[in-house]
């Protein structure tokens, strides 16, 4: 979905823009925002299709079986303690 979510984050951008327009009365970015906006919603179902593709095409790739990992897992043997000599 990271192509979806490009297409969201320009489309948000737009919105934001258009909202600071209209906030503070720039007329001259007016078309900015309204490009952005639309460059957004364009890049939108385009992106919905990339994705589509990706998602569809990744089920059917061979993976390699993992490895199973044993039941228990080993325990290493403690050395046997070492015998203290008198002096």
């Amino acid at each position: 979905m990271r192509y979806t979510k490009a297409a969201l984050l320009i489309f948000g951008l737009g919105i934001l823009l258009g909202l600071v327009v209209v906030a503070a009365e720039l007329g001259r970015i007016e078309r900015v925002a309204s490009g952005v906006m639309a460059i957004g919603l364009v890049l939108l179902p385009v992106a919905l299709i990339a994705d589509g593709r990706t998602a569809v095409r990744l089920p059917f790739r061979k993976r390699p079986k993992p490895r199973r990992a044993s039941a228990r897992p080993t325990r290493r043997r403690r050395a046997p303690p070492r015998r203290r000599v008198r002096r």
